[in-house]
């Protein structure tokens, strides 16, 4: 069992899983091709979850189960997966690997566990909703209760009966803050870029929280830096810029969200688009390039900026800067969404300016670190100054 790219006659791409004979495994393609065209995801969603089925059906295969079985018994698959390195979950791999259990060493930690097992709930789910599989397997992966366990005040407003869901196999994921670049760090790395291009591109993860995706993705169109936008057909006032999404990048950029969204633009990032500006102006070859962002300095000149490139641009910069570790495209987007938090932000409005789809996304973002819970403390008045007492 192998995830496997495959490119539709539209263009549109997805992944799949094959099985040893190099066959389509219906039950995942189904679920795959209906989260890329049904749901409108990603192809880099269906990429994460085929790699995650491919793991269960190899250990429902190694295993003597069929899919449906192994569902059953996704207790077990859960004791593999966290213990079971490559030699014995590969593609390539040996199934008569003996493996030590608890007690050893694990090999994925829980976030990736849990990311496993909600891609193979998602197939079952859907297996089960098409006519695949029974819906007994539904009470073996979640815990269903209606709300009459619920105390009056929790239950639903119109009296209606309301179902709970929640998943039966899940490690649990110790609290960590958010992987945030420091401010100090983001510094060191604008000083170290080469050209206005790179640290405009670092500006817009830091201080517009664009994921390297949409940064890629964003079409000069899309920019709009006049006090008034209204001659280009755009009601939104003061510089800012639009985040579309597109399936017609040449470059594989993809904007997460499907929900077009608005980014203001303070006068850091608009003055690091006019430096720009100039210095894409000096080469001729990009002048009918309508992406922002494109090749300025390696063939092909003119080309629009790859994804991946954005992780190489940070890690040569980190190197220049001296950094022990090498700043990641997300982690600037974590420190925008830190900042927004802890200048007070409301949660709402961090997950519009990101492109959450849902709050909960954002709610990283505003756990308080030690210094704020100081002054929290802090700020409470004493005793002595409510009473007044030894003025």
């Amino acid at each position: 069992m192998r995830a496997f790219p495959v490119r539709l006659p539209s263009g549109t791409t997805y992944w799949t899983v094959l099985d040893d004979e190099l066959a389509v495994v219906a039950v995942a393609d189904g679920f795959l091709r209906y989260v890329r065209l049904g749901r409108d995801g990603a192809e880099s969603t269906t990429k994460s979850y085929a790699h995650s089925i491919a793991l269960f059906l190899r250990w429902c295969a190694r295993t003597g189960r069929s899919w449906q079985a192994g569902a059953e018994h996704l207790a077990l698959f859960m004791t593999w997966l966290v213990y079971a390195d490559p030699s014995a979950s590969g593609a390539e791999s040996i199934s008569a690997v003996v493996l030590a259990g608890p007690g050893g060493a694990p090999v994925r930690g829980p976030r990736r566990v849990n990311g496993v097992l909600a891609a193979v709930r998602a197939m079952v789910v859907h297996a089960v909703s098409t006519g695949l599989a029974g819906g007994h397997l539904l009470a073996l992966l979640y815990e269903v209760a209606d709300d009459r366990d619920l105390p009056e005040v929790a239950r639903d407003s119109d009296g209606r009966m309301a179902w709970r869901m929640r998943a039966r196999h899940r490690v649990h994921e110790p609290e960590r803050p958010v992987d945030r670049a420091g401010d100090a760090d983001i510094v060191a790395v604008l000083h170290a870029c080469r050209s206005a291009r790179d640290r405009l591109i670092v500006l817009l993860m830091a201080r517009a929280g664009l994921r390297r995706g949409e940064v890629c993705g964003l079409r000069r169109s899309d920019v709009h830096l006049l006090a008034n936008s209204g001659a280009l057909g755009c009601s939104v006032a003061r510089p800012h810029l639009h985040v579309v999404r597109r399936e017609d990048n040449q470059n594989g950029a993809w904007a997460k969200s499907r929900r077009q969204r608005t980014v203001p633009l303070d006068f850091l990032v608009v003055q690091g688009f006019d430096t720009y500006a100039f210095e894409r102006m000096r080469i001729r070859q990009v002048a009918g390039s309508d992406f922002v962002f494109v090749n300025l300095f390696r063939e092909p000149i003119g080309a629009p900026m790859r994804p991946d490139a954005i992780g190489e641009l940070l890690a040569a910069c980190s190197r220049r800067a001296g950094l022990e570790r090498a700043v990641r495209p997300h982690q600037l987007r974590h420190a925008f969404g830190s900042n927004a938090a802890d200048a007070g932000v409301g949660i709402d409005v961090v997950a519009d300016l990101l492109g959450h789809a849902s709050v909960s996304s954002s709610q990283v973002y505003v756990h308080p670190d030690v210094s704020r819970l100081r002054a929290a403390v802090d700020a409470v008045p004493s005793p002595r100054e409510l009473t007044g007492v030894g003025e």
